[in-house]
């Protein structure tokens, strides 16, 4: 078990039943009522493992929401929220967050306003959940095809990432999971980018996992409201997030795959009209190619995709605000772009010539 402590909770990776769970759980919470906040996957997959290993769980509230980025709305929340009225939830009872980033995100983000903050955990089980929303203290919902729009920062009382979890998972989300990694590689630590490179996201390791863990977390513990160094993690996410929206309005393409495009896209603008060595760009690229299907516009697309850019929560006045890199390990922040430049990246990465 390893323990990385962050801001006033810890986050444990390896077998949870190893950790501090249960004990939390039997000494502080041995009177207080329980509820598990999971989607319909990790319902089958992941809380069963959990409510016959930690005896404090089985007679848990199971709250089982619609899988999906789709449904991380306000009106799932109200339903929740409901939800928990009826079982008569009080602000000493305890929340467990178990799924991906959609249930860390949404059950942080309910816990968090109901009662005006009923204490809460997180069990992500998803490798994507696990590099990036076990540190940080970020909740929130979507606005619409706006990620994120509606939310605060709140910490929980303990995080624990067990890959026992990652077994339920199909490859492809695995390879999400590693975008995020490869990120943190190339934002801070050349050593990371070159290790993850040479594997395949099924041979990621408890270690790598704990490595990733590890850079956000120091990111995070040195910025906590994202005033400064921390919106280095938004690295790819600008138009990564930009590609979520526009295909979550057509039912496809998952958060990590946009973000590998939004890493490579962020890059050639480093490139094209940063710092970033090109050889460097055409390294980044060559991977991320190898492992990521190609995403395909049509060029009546990209003005959709700017606009969906300018509504990004990281933006201040009317620029557009991008995290570049200089070199692979090196990242600064606020580095803004013309429109035309961002056109002209896109044009180049993902129309068809």
């Amino acid at each position: 078990m390893t323990t990385i402590p962050s801001l006033g909770y810890s986050i444990e990776i390896g077998d949870l039943l190893q950790g501090s769970l249960s004990k939390l759980l039997s000494e502080e919470f041995s009177t207080r009522k329980k509820v598990i906040i999971c989607d319909e996957n990790t319902h089958e997959n992941c809380v069963p493992y959990l409510t016959t290993s930690i005896d404090e769980l089985a007679n848990a509230e199971i709250i089982v929401l619609p899988a999906g980025e789709e449904n991380k709305i306000l009106e799932i929340c109200a339903q929740v929220w409901e939800a928990l009225s009826e079982y008569k939830i009080q602000r000493n009872d305890i929340i467990l967050n178990v799924g991906g980033g959609m249930i860390t995100d949404i059950g942080g983000f309910v816990a968090s306003i109901y009662k005006r903050g009923v204490d809460y955990m997180n069990i992500p089980t998803s490798l994507l959940a696990m590099v990036d929303a076990s540190a940080g203290g970020k909740t929130g919902i979507d606005l619409g095809v706006y990620k994120n729009q509606l939310g605060l920062f709140s910490t929980p009382l303990l995080v624990v990432c067990d890959n026992i979890f990652l077994g339920t998972l199909p490859d492809e989300e695995l390879l999400w999971g590693k975008a995020e990694m490869l990120k943190h590689g190339l934002i801070q630590s050349k050593e990371h980018w070159l290790n993850l490179k040479t594997k395949p996201a099924k041979d990621i390791t408890i270690e790598d996992i704990a490595a990733s863990v590890a850079i956000k977390n120091e990111i995070v513990k040195a910025d906590f409201k994202e005033e400064n160094v921390r919106k280095g993690l938004n690295f790819g996410h600008t138009i990564g997030h930009a590609l979520e929206g526009f295909f979550l309005e057509q039912d496809k393409k998952a958060h990590g795959h946009c973000v590998a495009w939004g890493i490579v896209a962020e890059s050639l603008l480093a490139a094209k009209f940063g710092t970033l060595p090109m050889e460097e760009f055409k390294e980044i690229f060559a991977h991320i190619q190898s492992e990521y299907p190609q995403i395909k516009l049509e060029p009546d697309n990209l003005t959709h995709l700017i606009e969906l850019m300018k509504h990004d929560k990281k933006n201040n006045s009317k620029r557009i605000n991008f995290t570049t890199i200089s070199t692979i390990g090196v990242s600064h922040i606020d580095q803004a772009f013309s429109e035309k430049q961002i056109q002209e990246v896109l044009q180049e990465l993902f129309i068809a010539h």
